[in-house]
């Protein structure tokens, strides 16, 4: 069973004739780190609104193909049915934060599902510690940094136990070190705890060295899919379709240009550094010392 499985896929928003996936396949494995990348209005959102069942039941429009979520068909079931399996976090975390604070915030759905105090306290506490937020508890939200909100947000989808978390471009009013800070907790619920992540970017720098696989649209439709290293490996190929390719990738591609070979391929700063020193040691007499 898949925690995502789209079958050719085709959505129109209503009053739209436009539509806003066109034909779209997509299959995420459980326990898989997916970064959907594309401009504004290629369908990675509404992929996004798919996998946790606001559409087609929260908003409305024409939906064809097969959308199956932890084996559950979307037009089968209701969205309730989906809360326990996926937590969706949105581009402005103030659109989620409502409470006087955030143990209060991260403690609002568990409390909605009846689930025992006890329990809730339990899960306010591990969402918390997770999000690197522990001891924030009786903090309001809205006196929070950016990166702090979005953690917040992340920590009540959290607190719902989901199998699968679902973001909509989180990082996009964040500063470089939020936005490292972010991923390097999306990546821990990931690697350390199996969860499955499903990402909507048009930024490439951080969806690079975290993904496991990145899956390229433009205009609705999945252009390409593959691991970062292949899908980065022409800068120009991603500002086509609207992104913004990794500084690293850049260098990678001008320095193979530069130097008329086809070996540098870089996902952060640290193989860029290893693997320009071993070309700069290979090149001295002897080769290296």
């Amino acid at each position: 069973m898949r925690a995502l499985d789209l079958r050719n896929v085709k959505f129109s928003y209503r009053g739209s004739d436009v539509p806003a996936l066109d034909n779209v396949s997509l299959e995420v494995e459980k326990g898989e780190f997916v970064t959907v990348l594309g401009a504004n209005g290629s369908g990675k959102s509404t992929i996004c609104m798919l996998a946790n069942g606001l559409i087609p039941h929260a908003i409305q429009g024409d939906l064809e193909g097969i959308v199956r979520i932890f084996g559950l068909d979307v037009k089968e079931h209701e969205i309730a049915e989906f809360t326990t399996k996926v937590g969706m976090v949105f581009q402005e975390p103030e659109s989620q934060l409502f409470c006087m604070s955030v143990e209060e915030e991260v403690a609002f759905g568990p409390e909605n599902l009846a689930v025992p105090r006890d329990e809730i306290r339990e899960r306010v506490e591990w969402a918390l510690e997770l999000v690197g937020m522990k001891g924030y508890n009786d903090r309001s939200p809205f006196s929070l940094s950016g990166g702090e909100k979005q953690r917040v947000a992340i920590a009540a989808a959290l607190s719902m136990r989901p199998e699968m978390l679902v973001l909509d471009e989180p990082a996009y009013a964040l500063d470089p070190i939020g936005r490292i800070g972010l991923y390097s907790v999306l990546k821990d619920l990931k690697e350390k705890h199996g969860m499955t992540v499903l990402l909507a970017e048009r930024d490439a720098e951080e969806a690079a060295a975290f993904s496991d696989r990145l899956v390229l649209m433009k205009g609705g439709r999945i252009i390409e899919s593959g691991p970062p290293r292949l899908m980065l490996r022409d800068p120009e190929d991603l500002r086509a379709i609207g992104v913004n390719p990794p500084q690293v990738a850049e260098v990678a591609s001008l320095l193979n240009t530069r130097l008329m070979i086809s070996r540098f391929s870089f996902l952060n700063v640290d193989e860029a550094e290893k693997a320009i020193v071993d070309e700069v040691l290979a090149l001295k007499p002897g080769g290296r010392q």
